[in-house]
């Protein structure tokens, strides 16, 4: 089936300019649409409930080259792309294939980071549990097969995986890689191994080549309770909201917000959150949530009782389910838990992506949902973010 490393600065920011440009340029979600908590709605107005959502405030527009050789340039962050992957592979033999692939007449290919990865999604997607209804990824310029239900596998089960690996471990201590389901529009971390047979998974990798600065911020404290990245050009609230809320009530604390001087935050949508995620952080090997140090992120208890990392909400609406308006992107910035067979674990990585539902009673949360037995807290917390001008 077919569907055709961090820098840490302490200084004060200074503008994006031809001296510093933009080496990280965050695409554009592809979201056009508005919802509430259960359906599509006319564009709220400021000051209205659910403004400030998504479709919103639209950036760095996708934009792609077929360049007709089998490679596909993204116009946006500069990077090509191989517009076909290869039948699954191993870990180990992805970097072997990109070692030794000659595509378009390029020989510089690699296995690209998550950060890299996710910059091709676009949540214009749809998935009705583990039914495929429209990829969330580009189908005019990228070849993005489904599972194969001949094999066993659902239609959800296309997972592509980068070249970044779980620093520490999930499920029951395995070796995990990080990638995007681009059918079911999600970041988890996927076992190294088959936790049954033992043997190395095979998944399916889509190469990269150019601008290899992608992907790594540069951090500018302001000392004014702010921090800018000068790679992407946007800036952030430096602490976070130090309390969960549903989702409406995060897109008004954003859109109400008045910090260092500026009144124009706003909940950030799913692909500028992912871009703050420190992929060499965790709460099991460091102790801290996975977000650069100079980023103050509240301690929570999980539904046991240990120190974990919340989730934080963006502003973006992911269409699943039976009622697809019902749930919005989350960053896992502490363990993407789950509960299975009666056991609480890190079931997907810190830096994972999911969904939680937009409301709820908070007398009814946490909940545990899915194969994973993914944990549901609902009431998420917050960090804003401002584009420099």
């Amino acid at each position: 089936l077919l569907f055709t490393l961090a820098v840490s600065i302490s200084a004060h920011a200074a503008e994006p300019s031809r001296e510093n440009p933009l080496t990280y340029r965050i695409v554009d979600t592809g979201v056009t649409a508005f919802y509430d908590n259960s359906s599509e709605i006319a564009a709220p107005q400021p000051g209205a409930a659910f403004y400030g959502q998504d479709a919103q405030y639209r950036i760095n527009e996708p934009s792609y080259t077929d360049n007709g050789d089998g490679t596909v340039t993204d116009n946006v962050t500069g990077l090509m792309w191989q517009k076909t992957m290869d039948e699954k592979m191993t870990f180990d033999e992805a970097f072997q294939r990109a070692k030794s692939l000659t595509l378009g007449g390029h020989h510089d290919w690699r296995v690209p980071s998550i950060k890299e990865l996710y910059s091709l999604i676009e949540f214009t997607g749809r998935v009705s549990g583990q039914r495929a209804i429209q990829p969330f990824i580009d189908t005019r310029y990228f070849d993005q097969p489904l599972g194969n239900p001949a094999l066993g596998e659902r239609e959800i089960d296309a997972q592509t995986w980068s070249s970044t690996e779980y620093v520490g471990r999930t499920m029951r201590n395995d070796e995990t890689i990080f990638g995007v389901n681009f059918v079911d529009g999600r970041i988890k971390g996927y076992p190294k191994y088959n936790p049954r047979t033992r043997r190395l998974h095979k998944m399916y990798f889509r190469f990269v080549r150019g601008n290899p600065a992608y992907g790594k911020n540069r951090f500018v404290e302001n000392r004014d309770g702010t921090i800018t990245d000068s790679a992407t050009g946007l800036m952030w609230q430096q602490a976070d909201s130090k309390r969960g809320m549903i989702w409406e009530d995060a897109l008004k604390y954003a859109e109400t917000l008045k910090l260092a001087g500026h009144d124009d935050w706003r909940l950030p949508n799913a692909k500028e959150l992912q871009s703050i995620v420190d992929y060499t952080r965790s709460v099991q090997t460091t102790g801290s949530a996975a977000i650069d140090p100079m980023f103050a992120t509240t301690e929570i208890k999980d539904p046991e009782g240990r120190k974990q990392y919340p989730f934080f909400w963006t502003s973006t609406t992911h269409l699943d389910g039976r009622n697809p308006y019902d749930s919005a992107v989350y960053i896992a910035f502490g363990e993407a838990q789950g509960r299975m067979r009666g056991r609480l674990m890190d079931v997907h990585g810190a830096g994972a992506q999911r969904s939680d539902p937009k409301t709820g009673n908070p007398a009814d949360y946490p909940q545990y949902f899915g194969p994973q037995g993914d944990v549901r807290y609902v009431f998420n917390y917050v960090r804003c973010v401002r584009s420099i001008k």
